[in-house]
């Protein structure tokens, strides 16, 4: 760790961005030339060597992937940019989501051959649901079957934009001999000898201009549509001002119409100071974004204002330990945040001590004295904090809106060899949750095991060998088994009543409530079906936990409850006799009994199934998908393959990737990742 003085840019010259994209397309090779590039390594390290300085934990080197979002800032053209390399794993998506959230913009990566590929749809659509602004970087313009008009296609087919093409590239494979800038009209040539840092623009030979010229009327013809000042130069054959082509783009850009769009090559080091300009020239500031939204104390709606004047205002996005000490990385959105200052976490109703404000350099920390609004930072010394708490001020508390979470689909059995490691293994599983918010640990009451829960077979393989090597623990592995979770098909009432004397008093309370079932993906709603007035709150708040709790463990098999509405319709009472106990046992009785006339069921994980194989399998895959009992959605044509769409159960598709190999003589690609809980139809 150093201490170091930093630049204090302005608000307009802070980039907050990620690095997003399917796996295997480049995105951890892109963030290491962008801080070489920058200044910020001296060294450029490998993925495929394990030396990446993003991918620093010994499971993503060993595996060459990344597991977890990983944090940097550099400093390009005057301005700050602080840097999130995202996994492209499916496993790994809360990785994406908590960082999409706090990011302004972001760079999207797309692999030449491949194009937009499952996931890299997966995490476009997650950034779409914050409204995050991009610009793409169309990579491995090197690599044998690279099409750069075939991926700009799948963009606008499977992501439904609009790509503004600022590049492209001269030759591909292994005739790729660097990009045309299509504004400047100049060919951009990368110094292999140089790895990359340097690089010349050449005039354009007359095949190049003949080729960058059609590209730059199609700009054009874009760009009209979004500036009539550009449309009366263009129509006009008037030279029109690069500000004001500028300008233009970084305006569609920040509204999402346009997607600006480069290329080139992260592996051969061609094409990476462009995107850094991009990043600057057209990607939003903090200030250029919408605040974040919110409820005050009273339950008031407010929107963060981003000005380190107002008050503290912040969102925790990650929670890491590191050798036992934890580290809180997250946004502020508002005001300023001093080292040993006092904060109010709002969300667990307590307060806490922010100790020393760090910036990071991947796992290196840089210690700060102050964060101001607009910036991403780390944080020791916070107690309580947990991923998708907000830090305000303690005479003006503030709830921003939470992080989403995911449900874990897969869950293991560990048996701990004796007593003294099964403490240790329930102290390390806590922690681990406490970084993780996609695991879930619990212990099974009939067999006594303790059973861990992910997002899937990788998540749950790459959790245990932290365990492993970490904290030197060796537990015994049950084989995989499916998550469910259970709901109800129908309308039903249930009601109860508990009389009874707990110790020297006397409890009572008797409810009466409805449930009713509701679309996949609701979740649980609670709410009263009468007027509370003369209700002290204490009972109507202890029936309610007492229905929380219960939507814990169905009635089918005793999995937790979802996509269901309860009402409470009725409380009764007796003088000298009702307690917030007896409501509380009341309540979990009569939702049991609604819950088991209301027709329940078992919702199991339905999981997306895309298969890409050669035309000579495609028997064997339909074939195989259905002796899994799968749906087959869609079949289609891509890159000379036929990519096969389905869904299947989870419980159906344990070896499903073997015998897919086995299948298909190895020719064939899988990606799968999970969809829904639902009754597979």
């Amino acid at each position: 760790m150093s201490k170091a003085a930093r630049p204090k840019n302005a608000l307009s010259k802070i980039r907050n961005i990620g690095i997003i994209a399917h796996i295997d397309a480049g995105k951890t090779t892109l963030t290491e030339r962008i801080l070489y590039y920058s200044g910020r390594i001296h060294r450029m390290g490998e993925v495929h060597e394990g030396t990446a300085t993003m991918d620093f934990m010994p499971e993503e080197q060993e595996r060459g992937i990344t597991i977890g979002s990983a944090c940097t800032t550099c400093e390009w053209d005057g301005h700050t940019i602080n840097l999130i390399d995202t996994p492209g794993h499916v496993d790994f998506t809360i990785e994406v989501e908590r960082s999409l959230r706090v990011l302004d913009g972001a760079v999207g990566v797309f692999c030449a051959v491949g194009g937009v590929e499952p996931q890299s749809e997966t995490v476009w659509r997650q950034s779409e649901k914050y409204d995050v602004p991009k610009i793409v970087f169309i990579n491995k313009m090197d690599r044998i079957g690279a099409d750069f008009e075939a991926v700009l296609e799948s963009m606008k087919e499977r992501l439904r934009i609009t790509p503004l093409v600022l590049q492209v590239p001269v030759g591909a494979g292994d005739e790729f001999e660097g990009v045309i800038d299509v504004i400047g009209m100049r060919f951009l040539v990368f110094d292999a000898a140089s790895r990359g840092e340097d690089f010349e623009a050449r005039a354009l030979s007359p095949e190049q201009e003949e080729l960058a010229s059609q590209w730059r009327e199609a700009l054009f013809d874009v760009l009209s549509e979004q500036s009539d000042e550009i449309l009366e130069l263009y129509m006009n054959g008037e030279d029109i001002p690069r500000e004001l082509l500028d300008a233009t783009i970084r305006k569609a850009t920040l509204e999402r119409t346009l997607v600006p769009v480069l290329a080139g090559s992260a592996l051969k080091n061609t094409g990476i100071q462009p995107v850094l300009d991009a990043v600057c020239a057209y990607l939003p500031g903090p200030q250029d974004v919408p605040g974040q939204k919110g409820r005050n104390v009273h339950g008031v709606k407010i929107e963060t204002v981003c000005d380190p004047k107002e008050p503290l205002e912040a969102l925790v996005f990650k929670v890491s330990l590191e050798t036992g000490h934890k580290l809180v990385l997250l946004r502020v959105y508002s005001g300023t945040l001093e080292a040993g200052q006092m904060v109010y976490n709002a969300s667990q109703k307590k307060d806490e001590r922010a100790a020393h404000l760090y910036t990071l350099h991947a796992d290196r920390k840089t210690k700060i004295e102050q964060a101001v609004a607009g910036e991403i930072v780390a944080v020791a010394g916070l107690k309580f904090a947990k991923t998708g708490d907000t830090l305000s001020a303690k005479d003006a508390p503030v709830q921003l809106e939470n992080i989403e979470s995911y449900r874990p689909v897969i869950s293991l059995a560990l048996e701990p060899r004796n007593t003294e490691e099964r403490n240790k293994l329930e102290e390390v599983l806590e922690s681990l949750l406490l970084e993780d918010p996609t695991l879930a640990a619990k212990i099974d009451e009939e067999t006594e095991q303790l059973v861990l829960s992910g997002m899937g077979e990788l998540h749950l393989d790459v959790v245990l060998d932290r365990i492993r090597r970490e904290f030197k623990i060796d537990p015994r592995v049950g084989n995989p088994q499916v998550v469910y979770q259970e709901s109800v098909t129908k309308t039903a009432q249930g009601e109860a009543t508990f009389d009874r004397e707990l110790g020297d008093t006397e409890h009572y309370g008797a409810v009466t409530l409805t449930v009713e079932p509701l679309e996949r993906g609701a979740g649980q709603h609670i709410r009263l079906g009468f007027e509370p007035v003369g209700w002290p709150e204490a009972w109507i708040d202890a029936a309610t936990e007492g229905i929380e709790d219960a939507l814990q463990s169905g009635v089918v098999r005793g999995y937790p409850v979802r996509d269901v509405r309860i009402r409470i319709d009725e409380l009764g009472r007796m003088d000298g006799k009702s307690s917030t106990v007896g409501y509380h046992m009341a309540a979990a009785e009569a939702l049991k009994l609604a819950l088991t006339n209301a027709s329940p069921c078992l919702l199991e994980p339905i999981m997306k199934v895309e298969v890409s194989v050669p035309d000579e399998f495609v028997g064997e895959v339909i074939s195989l998908l259905g002796a899994k009992g799968a749906k087959i959605e869609n079949m289609f044509d891509k890159h000379g393959q036929k990519l096969v769409q389905a869904f299947a159960a989870l419980r159906q598709l344990f070896g499903f990737s073997t015998e897919l190999r086995s299948a298909t003589q190895g020719r064939a690609g899988m990606l799968m990742q999970f969809d829904r809980f639902d009754v597979l139809g």
